[in-house]
């Protein structure tokens, strides 16, 4: 059990049923009345902020938030598979807990699978990956207007916006987080 009093930047607690996570929060003493506390929290598997007053002695149940490393393996339909690097054992995740950013993963890609009493409800790609680009437009000598983009297609069948001069077979980095080309992978 937590009291709200004891709230702190990244606390997981349980609120109705939901899974919050304390994004800000701030003790207050008003000069009449009793003591509160304002919290800015976050539903760990919906995204949604809400912002909310709490009694200091309110008591609620801490949550535990799991997070584990695991080796995209496969997928087989609406299931994605994953391997504990540890057990070996194979979990599989429904396609539904998948983030768009998701497509920029290949097989064999090490993932963070969140997940809150053993039920997976978020999978975190690495921030940057390597990717070859399987098929683009060729770019034109000559053609140097700056921050020129045409669009490619990467093996794992995501497209992105590239420089001109990136042709088939170029390895790229991409961010993850925002989907876009950052560089030529080496």
């Amino acid at each position: 059990m937590i009291t709200a009093g004891e709230f702190r930047n990244g606390v997981t607690f349980e609120l109705d049923g939901q899974v919050m996570q304390v994004v800000e929060f701030q003790h207050v003493k008003p000069g009449k009345g009793a003591a509160f506390v304002r919290t800015k929290m976050k539903n760990v598997i919906t995204g949604a902020v809400t912002e909310t007053s709490f009694n200091p002695t309110a008591k609620f149940e801490s949550a535990t938030v799991e997070r584990r490393s695991m080796e995209y393996s496969y997928n087989d339909g609406n299931l994605y598979y994953f391997m504990d690097p540890e057990t070996y054992e194979l979990e599989p995740i429904d396609e539904s807990v998948l983030n768009d950013n998701f497509k920029f993963v290949k097989e064999n890609m090490v993932c963070t699978v969140y997940s809150y009493k053993g039920k997976p409800y978020n999978v975190e790609p690495p921030t940057f990956v390597d990717l070859e680009v399987t098929e683009t437009d060729p770019g034109f000598k000559g053609d140097t207007a700056t921050n020129v983009t045409k669009p490619a297609t990467l093996e794992t069948g995501a497209e992105v916006k590239v420089p001109l001069f990136i042709n088939p077979g170029d390895k790229v980095r991409i961010d993850t987080r925002v989907g876009e080309y950052l560089e030529r992978a080496k």
